[in-house]
């Protein structure tokens, strides 16, 4: 292995260790702040959303049917909230919007 592979590869480890390891030394009582409370609880869900949302837009021929499917999965996840239901009734949608839509 090179050593600039090498080198890029503990640098890399060590920043990712540091980053998960500074909360732990730093916060070792309970967080007793509800404003910060409140943020590290919706912490997951945004970063999950942040990171699903390009990836439906962009996934299809057009980014017109993932936003269409997008639409349409969180109106059945708010109707029925069944994760079955909201899937197929995205791909569905998509399918559908590409095959009349687009071409």
């Amino acid at each position: 292995m090179r050593p600039s592979i090498l080198l890029s590869l503990l640098i890399m480890s060590a920043t990712v260790y540091v980053i998960r390891a500074l909360p732990f030394v730093l916060l070792r009582r309970n967080i007793t702040n509800p404003f910060l409370r409140s943020f590290l609880y919706y912490v997951p869900y945004v970063t999950l959303a942040v990171m699903t949302f390009p990836a439906i837009i962009t996934a299809t021929d057009s980014p017109w049917s993932g936003l269409l499917a997008l639409i349409v999965g969180v109106v059945v996840s708010l109707v029925r909230g069944d994760l079955f239901t909201v899937a197929l009734s995205s791909c569905v949608t998509v399918f559908l919007s590409e095959l009349f839509l687009v071409h």
